[in-house]
């Protein structure tokens, strides 16, 4: 559809109908939609991720649209509510599909309209509150308890009827259900924070405690925080996605999003009777998000480190270029199959060998642009949750360590050439990264037991132990 200076029309509720042959509409009357969730943080991973699980839901139950509410920023109002909230979505694989999404109802700005955001929390038909709004958006200390010292988190206690933060908001809410009788909605934490959805059960029940206790009980009694598991790569939009969403599709989008074909969320099955039927449109259900979590971090993590180490030793660039190369490729699936699988316990439902299929089918894509030198960074912090815990059940069960030692080994090399280099370290041990990469000599001994010293990244029974150290220097000398 075209106006009359024959230029695309923006994408609203009248113009989508009319997109491009072959683009994926809506399969339901919007007009019949209510809300049914309210989602704080609208970014670009909501509207890829949560928002398309219930366009698909909204098809078999108009119940379940969305209400989203940016806590600070007026952008994505700004770019969708021209469109009627509509925005168009494009799942990159090798053929790209693009579907016009059109489960956001509403866009809130917090700042700007409080009264309506209470008014959606508080109303009967919300049953569900979702949350990606980063691991900082919780307001949590190191050891994961509600940081009372946080500006937001003081400036809430003092104003809870005035709240800024996300715990102040979804606690006012829920508030306000308990003055006029109505249940708790289901708090479901979609960010990549272990045991999601307890921690922030736990921040919103102190904060709730600091200003009524009965409030405090009645949430810690009834309410439902499940645990979640997130996974899908979103790369951001840029002018080249508006170009080419423009030619797909026929229409004008201020705003489109773009993730890879795959996509996961796992819920804690907790939901209770009253919830939406997320497992009919691909939510995995399961009383154990941490196996479905244990097997991400070592399957998908630790392979994505791997390759981002030793692809870069190579000369690559990217996680497609990597895995193109043949002997990076055989160390991958190599190092899935016999090395990463045997220490993991398969969640139910999660068949562990297509999962890594899955995975090596992930870094295959070519439409996914994902550098390598951003994996890289802050190893310190990665690896001991990537790598190390798998180093650990290998030796445990008497398994050898060669190829879990070739990452390892891999992550020293590329410190060592950077600060060589002068390229500034991105790392929370930067500065003691540096003196560590300045004492290497080149001799895989010496510069080994240099890295091992770094206590905060290998334990002292690691560092202690014979078979790894040895593996650690055969595969660093190996790269040298």
């Amino acid at each position: 559809m075209t106006d009359t200076l024959s230029r695309p029309l923006r994408l609203n509720a009248v113009s989508y109908p009319a997109a491009v042959p072959g683009v994926v509409l809506p399969a339901y009357d919007r007009d019949k939609v209510t809300v049914g969730v309210v989602h704080f943080g609208p970014g670009a991973f909501h509207r890829a991720h949560q928002a398309f699980y219930f366009d698909q839901l909204l098809a078999k139950d108009p119940r379940w649209g969305i209400c989203a509410v940016s806590l600070k920023s007026p952008g994505v109002r700004d770019a969708l509510q021209p469109q009627d909230g509509l925005y168009t979505l494009a799942q990159l694989d090798a053929e790209t599909t693009f579907r016009v999404v059109g489960s956001i109802l509403e866009v809130l700005v917090a700042p700007e309209d409080p009264p309506s955001v209470f008014a959606r929390l508080a109303a009967p038909d919300t049953r569900m509150v979702t949350l990606t709004v980063t691991e900082k958006g919780y307001c949590l200390t190191g050891d994961g308890k509600l940081d009372t010292a946080h500006p937001d988190i003081v400036h809430d206690l003092e104003h809870p009827r005035a709240p800024v933060s996300a715990v102040g908001y979804v606690v006012e809410g829920l508030r306000r259900r308990h003055q006029v009788g109505l249940p708790p909605y289901a708090v479901v934490a979609c960010d990549n924070l272990a045991d999601n959805g307890w921690r922030l059960k736990a921040a919103v029940v102190a904060f709730a405690e600091a200003i009524d206790p009965a409030l405090a009980a009645w949430i810690e009694a009834e309410g439902r925080f499940p645990r979640t598991m997130v996974d899908s790569i979103t790369p951001a939009t840029d002018d080249a996605l508006r170009a080419r969403v423009e030619a797909a599709t026929g229409l004008t989008d201020a705003w489109p999003i773009q993730r890879e074909a795959f996509t996961q969320w796992v819920v804690e099955d907790v939901l209770g009777d009253n919830a939406p039927d997320l497992a009919s449109v691909g939510v995995t259900l399961t009383d154990d998000v941490r196996g479905f979590e244990r097997a991400k971090l070592r399957l998908l993590n630790g392979v994505h480190s791997t390759i981002a180490y030793a692809g870069l030793l190579k000369g690559h660039e990217t996680v497609f270029e990597a895995i193109s190369d043949p002997a990076l490729a055989r160390i991958a699936e190599d190092l899935m199959v016999h090395d990463i699988i045997p220490t993991l316990t398969a969640p139910r439902g999660l068949d562990l060998q297509a999962y890594a299929q899955a995975i090596l089918g992930r870094f295959r894509n070519p439409e996914i642009r994902h550098l390598l030198s951003q994996i890289a960074w802050d190893g310190s912090q990665k690896l001991p949750f990537r790598i190390l815990g798998t180093v650990a059940d290998a030796l445990a069960a008497g398994r050898p360590v060669d190829r879990l030692a070739l990452p390892l080994a891999a992550w020293m090399h590329f410190v060592r050439r950077r600060v060589a280099e002068g390229v500034k370290i991105v790392d929370p041990l930067a500065d003691r990264l540096v003196e560590t990469a300045a004492a290497c000599t080149g001799d895989a001994k010496a510069d080994v037991a240099q890295f091992l010293k770094l206590e905060p990244v290998f334990s002292r029974d690691l560092a202690g132990n014979a078979t790894f150290v040895a593996a650690l220097e055969k595969a660093y000398g190996d790269l040298a």
